[in-house]
């Protein structure tokens, strides 16, 4: 499961268009909802109602997602076919 979690994080990093060498620790809900294919406000709802476990950080306004942190949230939810979670 790690190295799924790792070449995930690999793949955002891509996405993100950032430097694979210095890649970013957080990252903010816009870029985040970008990675996972939803809205920022969906996170929104996401981290108000608890739907999704996915951990961020919030400072004052400021809300931040670990990169790791959704990558190991898309590794759980990766799946194989209907009904398979890997």
């Amino acid at each position: 499961m790690q190295a799924n979690i790792d070449a995930i994080k690999i793949e955002i990093v891509a996405q993100l268009d950032c430097d694979p060498k210095t890649p970013p620790v957080h990252i903010d809900d816009k870029q985040a909802a970008a990675v996972l294919g939803v809205k920022p406000s969906t996170l929104a709802v996401w981290r108000s109602t608890g739907r999704y476990p996915l951990p961020f950080v919030k400072v004052g306004r400021m809300v931040r997602y670990r990169v790791s942190d959704l990558a190991e949230f898309m590794a759980r939810r990766t799946v194989g076919h209907t009904g398979e979670v890997a």
